[in-house]
């Protein structure tokens, strides 16, 4: 697995309860820009179509490929992702419910070099929800520390 970006700020905003693997219809140009790291997903969200059952993500930005004649490319198209029937019909009804939404975790190249897009189903945390996994990480990072000066 070739990491190409990680959603750090994901896993800060929203307590993640599930994670699917999804493929993405991209174009050539998109897979050559993803191999030079050229994209974003801090700010991308993924929905579900009522009416057809597809699921979109939205507000990806996968930047030009620099070697690219298309001059009118659209770098934050809405994109389509891959995943079972069962699965979508499982997260539609998820998504459905008060505070659920789905976010993308990391974005890589699996082992036969195809771009997959990790998914987490996560509920959106509070303010004080955030102050107490910072808190939590600090007293770990702390505990560590004192572990590591003892032997």
């Amino acid at each position: 697995m070739k990491l190409i970006k990680k959603n750090k700020k994901a896993y800060h905003d929203f307590k993640i309860e599930d994670e699917f693997e999804a493929g993405i219809v991209l174009s050539g140009n998109e897979v050559k820009s993803l191999r030079n790291h050229a994209c974003s997903i801090k700010e991308a969200y993924a929905r579900i179509n009522p009416h057809t059952r597809e699921v979109w993500i939205h507000n990806m930005t996968i930047d030009r490929y620099s070697h690219s004649a298309d001059e009118e490319y659209n770098p934050n198209r809405k994109r389509k992702l891959l995943l079972h029937k069962h699965q979508i019909k499982r997260l539609y009804k998820k998504t459905e419910e008060r505070g659920y939404t789905l976010v993308p975790l990391a974005l890589y190249f699996n082992d036969r070099n195809i771009v997959k897009m990790l998914l987490g189903l996560g509920k959106g945390k509070t303010k004080y929800d955030k102050r107490e996994s910072i808190k939590r990480r600090d007293f770990e990072r702390e505990q560590a520390r004192s572990r590591k000066n003892i032997f």
